[in-house]
């Protein structure tokens, strides 16, 4: 079960993979008139690259593994792992507000109520039936504080890792 963490988060970030560096270039215009309040150097960091893209989805697909395999070897008892799930549960929420805000498709939200809403539900049904603590509302607000911070970190990471950008880039 949990290692259904890592197969959920691959289904969902495949998705962004294929979708993110593209669907940004294009929807930031829409976005810019809708949020004219945002400072230029904000648009500026959210022109991402694919390898930047890629690099970020490898380095967040890391931590999901480490939470599922921490998981698989305290038999979902793992804090860790029980926070990581309340976070990838309600960032698939978070898609799909995205989208409604927005208007239209936003990378992510096919697969989060087909894939990541599914899956985190059924895990969190089945660590309580086998009587696991899931954490509730203490593991979905650290999921919560988790989540943007960890996104922040692996972007900048990923910004270093991808290297300087070219015309290609």
């Amino acid at each position: 079960m949990t290692w259904g963490l890592l197969a959920a988060w691959a289904a969902n970030d495949l998705e962004e993979i294929v979708t993110m560096a593209g669907w940004l270039r294009t929807a930031r215009p829409k976005l810019k008139k809708r949020l004219p309040w945002v400072p230029d150097r904000v648009w500026q960091r959210t022109d991402l690259s694919q390898r930047e893209v890629n690099a970020a989805i490898g380095l967040m697909g890391g931590i999901v593994a480490a939470a599922a395999a921490d998981g698989a070897r305290t038999g979902g008892r793992s804090p860790f792992f029980r926070t990581v799930l309340a976070g990838f549960g309600l960032h698939g929420v978070a898609h799909i507000a995205q989208s409604a805000a927005y208007g239209g498709y936003t990378p992510g939200v096919a697969t989060s109520p087909t894939v990541v809403i599914p899956y985190s539900l059924w895990a969190l049904r089945r660590l309580r039936a086998a009587g696991i603590e899931t954490g509730g509302g203490r593991a979905a607000a650290t999921g919560l504080m988790f989540l943007p911070v960890a996104v922040a970190g692996v972007h900048a990471a990923a910004r270093v890792l991808a290297g300087p950008r070219t015309a290609e880039t």
